[in-house]
């Protein structure tokens, strides 16, 4: 049976949905800014009257919490507004109360430049056509689409699949991502891993756009063809760092036959069981994809056999600084070795926890194995 994203990630995509704000709710409560406005208004009213009333046992802190709420949920405007009212207040409070509060210039000359902070904030949002927190949850819907797309199908029994992928540094984008699908008829499974330039968050938009498109496209191109036309939509998109690598490979479920294409990605490895011994695949290997605009892709084939596998990565599995990539491929097929007689699960997770390039670069691995 397939598995689609490694345990850890399920997990932590559940507790975030957990986290995140009915989208009903959110999208009322941006329809409606001013509503908003008026109920921080009313609440710092709230605060100024209990300062004034009890300033002793209130602090000015009082006055944080609907200058944080207003930042989080409104637009520059009504926000604007709102933080206006709230300087009047602190500044009306402090005149009357005068010596009996302690700190009235040095807590509004504080909440000011927090107000300042969270209006440029709330501009840059609204440059994007943001609103307050939907940008947040919007971010979170694209990742988990990227993520879900890297999913691998149900497969027969006899066959088995993991994908792993973990982002630079932990953040939540990668530029590694992996697009699969199975035909109609169930008989064939297509699996393309892509690494964009960059890494982490600064290939992140990139890596969705992209993947998207590659989503679309396989499956419905010939095998032969798909990496041309990933590479003809890359050439049309003109980016400043518009390259990506990517290795796609298209399997018969029935048969084991196998064809696999590189457009300037790190060599697939195959183990097999008859010999005991992984093989790097070497053949079928074309430019990188988005650089020369009337490139060829040829492709190689194979076959897997029962107890074979095959190892799809990316760059940061294998590459160190300083050191050749064989060096680093050989390290990662010594790790391998050590699930050849315990099984195949487990591969993909482990060998991206334990990467040539350690946190500091994007990492991807497919592993598809037959029992």
């Amino acid at each position: 049976m397939a598995t689609g994203a490694p345990l850890a990630v399920r997990r932590s995509r559940l507790s975030l949905r957990a986290l995140r704000p009915p989208r009903g709710a959110v999208s009322r409560l941006v329809r409606r800014p001013w509503v908003i406005a008026t109920g921080l208004v009313l609440g710092a009213a709230v605060a100024a009257w209990s300062v004034d009333r009890w300033p002793a046992q209130v602090p000015w802190m009082a006055f944080l919490l609907p200058v944080v709420a207003a930042g989080l949920f409104l637009p520059p405007r009504p926000l604007l507004a709102v933080y206006a009212v709230v300087l009047l207040l602190m500044v009306a409070v402090g005149l009357d109360l005068g010596p009996l509060k302690d700190a009235s210039l040095g807590a509004q000359i504080v909440t000011l430049s927090l107000m300042l902070l969270l209006l440029w904030f709330a501009n840059s949002r609204a440059k994007a056509g943001l609103v307050g927190i939907t940008g947040d949850t919007m971010l979170i819907d694209m990742r988990d689409r990227l993520r879900a797309q890297g999913e691998l199908p149900e497969l027969p029994p006899s066959w088995s699949a993991e994908a792993a992928i973990e982002s630079a540094f932990g953040e939540s984008f990668s530029g590694d991502f992996v697009v699969a699908n199975r035909s109609t008829d169930g008989r064939v499974l297509e699996v393309a891993l892509v690494d964009v330039s960059g890494k982490g968050r600064g290939a992140g938009t990139r890596s969705l756009l992209l993947s998207g498109a590659l989503g679309g496209l396989l499956g419905e191109m010939t095998e032969r063809g798909f990496l041309r036309s990933a590479n003809h939509h890359l050439v049309r998109l003109r980016w400043l760092e518009g390259f990506a690598t990517a290795v796609h490979v298209a399997i018969d479920l029935e048969t084991g036959r196998f064809t696999i294409g590189s457009a300037g990605h790190p060599p697939a490895v195959q183990f097999s069981a008859g010999s005991g011994r992984w093989e790097t695949l070497r053949g079928g290997r074309g430019p990188l994809l988005g650089v020369v605009e009337e490139a060829e892709f040829p492709r190689s084939e194979g076959e897997l056999g029962p107890g074979d596998a095959l190892l799809l990565y990316s760059d940061g599995v294998v590459e160190a600084r300083g050191k050749p990539l064989v060096e680093g491929i050989d390290r990662m097929l010594g790790r391998a070795d050590s699930f050849v007689t315990k099984g195949f699960g487990g591969l993909a997770q482990w060998l991206c926890d334990h990467a040539a390039a350690g946190h500091g670069d994007d990492r991807a691995v497919v592993t598809i194995w037959r029992s």
